[in-house]
């Protein structure tokens, strides 16, 4: 199985989930992202890391680091190996001590970027979940003029519907292909304006929508 390098290129704050931020990968050679959302203290974790904060107390990670080192080994990679049920996976490759440890992506981002690790990414992972923000550009502009400010009540409600209709074990059917098309949409809308946080939310309800029918 091929895996692909990828660089962080930033995080957005999520202005519709509690402390919620997207962090947004994108491969080296090419030009897929692939957002995900992780916790605040995550964040936080890798911001600091990437702006050189040190604090006067080590966090989390750089204790996990502190650790590892002492131990005799090095993080030499890590990679994002499996989405699965809207859930990354990843794995932290420590050279010196031969371990391979199961982790969520953003603590192995972030130990990766303090042992300047290289970061990677399955290529299944991104051909199913990355997006390429110029694929937007194909788009009519009457398209984009039928959606306006109220697109996110709009998507909210459909994703409360889905919610409510799983809740009470309706029997299985087809998902309206109207329903499949708006949030086509919004998914284009936002990688149009680089929301990639509510890109990733999108795009894992339309997965849930398509696996539903299967």
């Amino acid at each position: 199985m091929t895996k692909v390098k990828v660089e962080v290129i930033g995080l957005s704050a999520s202005t519709g989930s509690n402390g919620a931020y997207a962090l947004i990968l994108k491969e080296t050679s090419g030009e897929r992202r692939l957002p995900i959302v992780i916790g605040a203290p995550e964040a936080q974790a890798i911001a600091a890391e990437m702006e050189g904060i040190k604090p006067t107390r080590p966090m989390t990670h750089d204790l996990l680091k502190n650790i590892i080192e002492q131990a005799g080994g090095t993080v030499s990679e890590v990679c994002i190996v499996e989405l699965r049920e809207s859930i990354f996976y990843a794995q932290i490759t420590i050279e010196g001590l031969d371990l391979q440890v199961d982790a969520r992506p953003s603590d192995a981002i972030a130990l990766a970027l303090r042992f300047d690790a290289p970061i990677y990414v399955m290529d299944s992972v991104l051909d199913e979940a990355g997006v390429i923000p110029e694929e937007v550009d194909i788009l009519d502009d009457d398209d984009l003029d039928e959606e306006d400010d109220d697109d996110d009540d709009d998507l909210l409600r459909l994703l409360r519907q889905h919610e409510e209709e799983s809740q009470e074990e309706r029997p299985s059917r087809s998902v309206p292909s109207s329903r499949l098309e708006q949030l086509q949409r919004e998914l284009d809308k936002a990688i149009r304006e680089e929301d990639y946080e509510r890109a990733a939310r999108i795009r894992d309800e339309i997965r849930r929508l398509t696996s539903s029918e299967s």
